[in-house]
């Protein structure tokens, strides 16, 4: 598909492939110097599983329009923040690789609230030997791609690599990409410099790298880890082009990583509802009294229970607690029920509001059920007016 991005890119032309359920959760991946969205191919099922994939071609590269430069690295990283715009997009995931990886990490500092992780994939916060991007560049202007191209991918991939179909297609990309677009992000690449910007970068990084990459090789890939504060992964048997040449392995760290992530933010996220509803005194001890026995299953819990439906916007706390209080009635739960009648007055759930619930357990489970629950709310709420 094409989009125009309106001002804030120029209006420029882009070209983008979108993959996956449009309600999922968005992940941007951004090609390296030379390819285009066709470079992640190889991972763009897998991902579209999950995600909704969004896959544009940089500007100056594939389909997208070519403009005349200078480029930049902050151009590109409002191209794409155009790109998530155009569709509707408020926040993603965002992969970028090599070039890409620089816009990533750019996009992240200049629009952190709309990155909720960042996955760099051989780059760093300056390329090594800027200086040959420029003779790149002028190679590019005088004699087109095809010398380029044959220079290029033995960088890119291993030699067992080079014999296989997404090894052409690579190639391919190469030959095919416009010299001036390829010139002007060659020369945006040698002056770029993130150092200055990644105090900026505030969201969740993990930074892949090939265990064969000589044109970003693993000292630069830790250096980026370390400014970051990242997780870092080795791909096996890669050189450059990571998602191409071993797209399961980074696969495999992408699902890894941003599940570590979202178990962590469950909990968190889960400490704060919990503490909000039960109290800070009750959350505090039920962690302090727990053995080691059940101190994980009180971690889970608060992950599972108080992370998930618990914070959920789709009802209030008054709701969910009536919708606790009715259940744990039903199963005769009476410790549980006795901790969330106390709840209530955190809850906003009133004693009337207790009642009329009760009232509705005794219909639909049974009035023993609802009796023993009513004489353990009478002895706990303060108001036994129904007002």
């Amino acid at each position: 598909m094409f989009l125009r991005t309106g001002e804030l890119a120029g209006d420029l032309n882009i070209h983008l492939t979108v993959d996956g359920p449009e309600g999922a959760p968005a992940f941007l991946l951004l090609h390296a110097l030379g390819a285009t969205g066709a470079a992640w191919d190889g991972m763009a099922a897998e991902l579209a599983r999950s995600y909704r994939v969004i896959r544009p071609d940089l500007r100056g590269h594939g389909l997208t329009e070519v403009t005349q430069g200078p480029y930049s690295i902050d151009m590109l990283a409002r191209d794409a923040l155009a790109v998530l715009d155009a569709l509707g997009v408020d926040e993603a995931h965002v992969a970028g690789i090599s070039l890409g990886g620089m816009v990533a990490q750019m996009l992240a500092a200049i629009a952190p609230a709309r990155v909720r992780s960042l996955i760099l994939c051989d780059t760093g916060l300056a390329m090594a030997e800027p200086s040959r991007f420029l003779d790149r560049a002028a190679l590019a202007r005088a004699e087109g791609m095809a010398l380029l191209a044959d220079q290029v991918l033995p960088g890119w991939v291993t030699k067992e690599f080079l014999t296989d179909p997404a090894s052409h297609g690579l190639y391919t990309m190469l030959c095919r990409t416009d010299p001036e677009g390829y010139a002007a992000a060659c020369e945006a690449l040698s002056v770029a410099d993130l150092s200055d910007h990644a105090e900026a970068i505030l969201a969740p990084s993990l930074v892949l790298v090939g265990d064969q990459d000589r044109s970003t090789p693993i000292p630069m890939a830790e250096a980026l880890r370390d400014r970051l504060g990242a997780a870092f992964t080795i791909i096996e048997n890669a050189a450059h082009m990571i998602c191409t040449e071993q797209p399961g392995q980074v696969v495999e760290a992408i699902h890894r990583f941003i599940g570590a992530q979202a178990q962590a933010d469950a909990l968190t996220r889960g400490l704060a509802t919990r503490r909000a509803v039960m109290g800070e005194e009750f959350v505090q001890g039920a962690f302090d009294h727990a053995s080691p026995f059940e101190r994980d299953f009180q971690t889970w819990m608060t992950e599972a229970a108080w992370g998930g439906p618990w914070s959920r916007p789709g009802l209030d706390r008054r709701t969910r607690s009536l919708i606790t209080l009715a259940v744990l009635a039903t199963l005769r739960a009476e410790e549980e029920f006795k901790g969330h009648c106390r709840a209530t007055r955190n809850t906003g759930a009133s004693p009337g509001d207790v009642a009329e619930t009760l009232m509705h357990v005794a219909c639909y489970a049974g009035i023993p059920a609802a009796n023993a629950a009513m004489r353990i709310a009478r002895a706990i709420l303060p108001d036994h007016s129904g007002a």
